[in-house]
């Protein structure tokens, strides 16, 4: 009885993907963008800011300690984290409005898989070759010293920028200098060498061996854009109706006339996700335009007109088929979607503006002590008891002074001092133990309830803040 065959497997093997080396105006762009970004990452937590003696000098810092958020001369408290929000909503609407407009332009230029993507591959090129060098290398089997030594060389480099990945991301949270020092001499936090660790691992993965595969499998993007995207979306395209019949097609050997495409292959050697776009748009197309810059190379070579491979609408696809131009850029850009984007990312923009304008360097938060409700002292007086929170935002110590409105018989009392003025630290929130005395004869000590404003004047400049309370008397 002979053995029965084994099934056939479901899953393919991943085969690498090597891009080709190209030059052109979309990838001149991305390695602009590519060296901001990276710099502004790698910088950012050695930029210095004089905030006072008491406050850290950097500039952008997330000061979870001490629960603060630093940026040049903003500092977020944890009462203000809808300013965190507020960012975030931004962020989104920019992604939907730059989708919108542009389709992935976010993934394939500045999403950060992508740009340690293009690191790694370009650090990849420099030390075994460009493409057809590399795609030799990888099918050798025998691992032969030179091999070895390559590959070793890749990985090392590739290991160094994840630890500088990692390092940077952990300067962002403590003082950088400070924490290099701790980390080099092995007296760090155990989280910051877990954290450094971590992302090193993690970079050094996504972006030398995962890659694209993180943008096709692992990224929820790609299934979310097309609710962003519509007919008239620029998306990077191939206009067939010019192109086709290729030169090595069935068609164009039986004698029908040639397109402008040669199937040269190039568009498809330069893609970082191993995709050809002229099967049409893709779920896993980032956007990044390579194969433009491809193929408008061979067709100035050829003597072709550029543009086989574009940025484009479908809305337009009818028109130019016919021969007729397309719609002007900004008629697909400007469009009800993006404007109604545009208008809500300005909207929050200016709400968050406005808030940190008008936002008080003083603050405070009235707390009054329910149990027991009042004391009734022992000259027949009325007492409430509050827990007030100061907050004093700036570099300095400020004196306070506490006062009440809203009725003139009320005195208030602060514990721990015979005045009503307190010292408050820099950059501190401070909680004071406030007494409110109502004497017997007064219309609040014989009233249920009396509403009441607290007030805080800072005596070094005038500024004033308050709060609302209620003060309670005997009950009727």
């Amino acid at each position: 009885m002979s053995k029965p065959e084994p099934a056939p497997s479901l899953f393919a093997a991943r085969e690498p993907i090597f891009p080709k080396r190209v030059s052109g105006v979309f990838r001149n762009l991305k390695w602009i963008i590519l060296a901001v970004t990276l710099g502004i990452y790698y910088i950012t937590p050695w930029i210095r800011w004089d905030r006072g003696p008491s406050l850290p000098d950097q500039a952008v810092l997330l000061d979870l300690a001490n629960r603060r958020f630093y940026f040049f001369w903003i500092e977020i408290w944890p009462h203000e984290f809808y300013f965190v929000a507020g960012l975030l909503i931004m962020a989104g609407l920019g992604l939907f409005l730059f989708t919108s407009a542009l389709g992935r332009v976010w993934c394939g230029y500045a999403c950060p898989q992508t740009v340690w993507t293009d690191l790694f591959i370009l650090v990849e090129r420099w030390i075994e070759g460009d493409r057809n060098a590399r795609l030799r290398l990888h099918r050798q089997k025998k691992m032969d010293f030179r091999k070895v030594r390559l590959r070793l060389t890749k990985w090392t480099v590739w290991l160094l920028i994840g630890l500088a990945t990692g390092g940077a991301w952990v300067f962002y949270f403590a003082d950088a200098p400070t924490l290099l020092r701790d980390l080099v001499t092995l007296n760090a936090h155990p989280v910051a060498y877990t954290t450094v660790g971590i992302l090193t691992v993690t970079t050094f993965f996504f972006g030398g061996f995962a890659r694209e595969q993180i943008c096709i499998y692992a990224c929820p993007w790609p299934r979310i854009q097309a609710a962003m995207m519509d007919e008239d979306t620029l998306v990077v395209g191939y206009r067939e109706w010019r192109g086709e019949p290729r030169k090595n097609s069935d068609e164009a050997k039986a004698g029908a006339p040639q397109g402008d495409c040669i199937d040269c292959m190039a568009c498809v050697n330069v893609c970082p996700v191993g995709i050809d776009i002229r099967d049409g748009q893709q779920m896993e197309c980032i956007t990044c335009a390579l194969c433009i810059d491809a193929c408008d190379d061979i067709m100035a070579k050829i003597g072709k007109p550029r543009g086989l491979i574009d940025y484009m609408a479908v809305s337009d696809e009818v028109a130019e088929r016919s021969g007729e131009p397309p719609k002007n850029i900004w008629k697909h850009i400007l469009r009800p979607r993006t404007i109604l984007y545009t208008a809500l990312w300005s909207l929050v923009g200016f709400g968050l503006m406005f808030a940190l304008f008008i936002r008080q360097d003083i603050e405070m938060t009235v707390a009054p002590i329910r149990n027991p409700t009042y004391v009734t002292m022992s000259d027949g007086s009325i007492r409430n008891t509050y827990d007030v929170r100061l907050r004093n935002k700036n570099g300095e110590d400020r004196e306070f002074r506490v006062s009440v409105t809203g009725d003139p018989t009320l005195r208030v009392q602060l514990e721990g001092t015979p005045t009503e003025t307190v010292l408050v630290p820099a950059d501190t929130a401070f909680l004071q133990r406030v007494y409110v005395v109502s004497p017997e004869a007064s219309g609040p000590s014989n009233s249920e309830h009396t509403d009441i404003r607290f007030w805080i004047e800072d005596m070094s400049n005038g500024d004033r803040a308050y709060r609302d309370s209620t003060f309670n008397g005997k009950e009727n």
